[in-house]
């Protein structure tokens, strides 16, 4: 992988790890659009991949660090007025994780190999936008807030996000989705799905780690950039999307539901020229 490939898919993470529209599934069809043959089992692919989960988990620490710090504090003060509030959000939290942690060791490898064609993932992305455009239309406009969540939602939610281990289906788009299906207002929806995703991103680089220094591999220039680009685009993604869901309640997925549906119609049709 050169450093321009490098820091364009660091971008592409930035964006793409955040907003609906599938990160794995951009990261399985962009490389075949543009000609690229990068080789995933190459020496410096792992150490970019873990640097970029890296940073993308680093930026979602930042933007929410109130709400860990408040998890934190619920769990050793139980006498703060939001303490019992926060314990059962961060319980709920704990209890969406498990199923994609358990999915995902199990089955990770065998879904990648079995959706990780281009072709496949452009097809899953159509669906992904049909999901987020049904969803809303069942959730109509949400009014419950995060505090109003109940065990049964926050599972639902963690079932939901099983399925984003295919290339194509988005882990947030999944999520928020479910979020909103269950009555939750598109924003608290977005931020429990984010929250969500902090231990899911961090859990993948500790994963990935160990590997890294097995290798011998060593962090060069390159590795080092995308972190940063990949942590500073998800920031960015992440004051826009809350400031998005804060403003757009009613019908706020189908905008991300119709580039989904056309990305993949585009991809599909370019493979089938080309």
């Amino acid at each position: 992988m050169t450093a321009f490939q490098a820091i364009v898919m660091a971008l592409l993470q930035g964006v793409t790890e955040l907003f609906p529209i599938s990160s794995l599934g951009h990261a399985v069809i962009l490389p075949r659009l543009l000609g690229w043959n990068i080789d995933q089992k190459a020496p410096d692919f792992l150490p970019y991949l873990v640097v970029m989960h890296l940073g993308t988990a680093i930026a979602l620490f930042a933007y929410f660090w109130r709400e860990w710090l408040a998890f934190g504090q619920s769990l050793i003060d139980s006498g703060a007025p939001r303490s019992r509030a926060d314990r059962r959000i961060f319980g709920f939290v704990v209890l969406a994780t498990v199923p994609a942690v358990l999915v995902g060791f199990v089955l990770h490898d065998r879904l990648a190999e079995a959706f990780g064609s281009p072709a496949i993932a452009a097809f899953i992305l159509i669906v992904n936008g049909a999901v987020l455009y049904f969803s809303d239309q069942i959730a109509g406009e949400g009014v419950g807030v995060l505090d109003q969540l109940n065990w049964k939602g926050a599972l639902a939610i963690g079932i939901s996000q099983c399925f984003a281990l295919i290339p194509g289906f988005s882990r947030s788009g999944l999520t928020i989705a479910a979020g909103a299906v269950a009555g939750l207002k598109h924003e608290d929806a977005a931020r429990f799905s984010f929250l969500m995703a902090t231990p899911i991103i961090l859990g993948a680089t500790v994963l990935e780690a160990p590997k890294l220094l097995k290798s011998g591999a060593t962090l060069g220039g390159a590795a080092i950039l995308s972190g940063v680009v990949a942590g500073v685009v998800a920031y960015a993604s992440l004051v826009f999307l809350m400031r998005y869901f804060n403003t757009h309640e009613f019908n706020a997925l189908k905008p991300f539901s119709y580039y989904c549906a056309i990305a993949g119609l585009v991809s599909l049709a370019v493979m089938w020229i080309s």
